[in-house]
């Protein structure tokens, strides 16, 4: 009786404290890119039984990606580990602010203050050589150029490679360096920084100035922009950490 007795209080006591259930990621891409730039970290985290979801994100304007965003997390039941790309950051910035969001991940990302526009920021820093590699065409749409994504965005990515993601990048408004965010989800919530040291289209030391007043969890890669592709492993350990902050470890 007494083995029945300690097996039902064990058993009891676990219904009591069930484990906390894993957090869904939530993938936002960067601008002149889409959400298969997640394509080699998405497998990682799948492996580890971890949900995914990749937004598509139209790279229009901020509060359209952040809608775009806010209409992913609208359908995920429970916690959210929310990561974002290069100007995901100030797309997770804003859209982070969604309760079901418990942590954030900036990958070589902006993370703005409130009021803070993409312009004031990068123009605080000397440009790094990729925004030279920046066209207009005219009607205030913006693409990179390939010599831009050979040498300066995905500069540790074979050459084939960038030519491809240079074919595919959509065009971003030049209106979206004015966008602000109103409320910075990053005050309120545990966020880790991935730095890309190699970085030649967002400069390095206002990734660093991020994570810094952010208080980020902070890792730093000798990678390009592009670490996503050229360092998944990296990355998914990043994320992994912080899926599992919230899960309870």
């Amino acid at each position: 009786m007494h083995g029945l007795h300690e097996w039902t209080s064990r058993r009891s006591l676990c219904m009591s404290n069930p484990p906390t259930p894993m957090p869904t990621v939530v993938l936002v891409h960067g601008a002149w890119a889409d959400g298969s730039s997640w394509q080699r970290v998405i497998p990682l985290l799948l492996e580890k039984n971890v949900p995914v979801v990749a937004v598509q994100n139209p790279t229009s304007s901020l509060a359209d990606d952040v809608k775009a965003t806010r209409q992913a997390l609208a359908g995920i039941d429970g916690s959210v580990v929310l990561v974002g790309h290069s100007w995901g950051g100030a797309v997770i910035t804003e859209a982070g602010n969604d309760p079901k969001v418990k942590a954030l991940v900036y990958v070589a990302a902006f993370a703005p203050k409130a009021g803070e526009t993409l312009g004031e920021l990068v123009g605080a820093y000397p440009p790094p050589p990729g925004l030279g590699r920046i066209r207009d065409d005219g009607a205030g749409n913006l693409t990179l150029s390939v010599e831009g994504w050979i040498e300066d965005v995905a500069s540790d990515l074979p050459e084939a490679e960038a030519r491809v993601l240079a074919v595919l990048q959509p065009p971003l408004p030049g209106s979206t360096f004015g966008d602000k965010v109103t409320q910075a989800a990053w005050e309120s919530r545990p966020n880790w920084y991935i730095v890309s040291a190699d970085d030649r289209v967002v400069s390095v030391e206002l990734e660093r100035e991020f994570a810094r007043r952010m208080g980020a969890r902070t890792t730093e890669l000798q990678a390009s922009h592009l670490s996503l592709l050229s360092r998944p492993d990296a990355v998914a350990a990043v994320i992994l950490e912080a899926v599992h902050s919230v899960a309870g470890g």
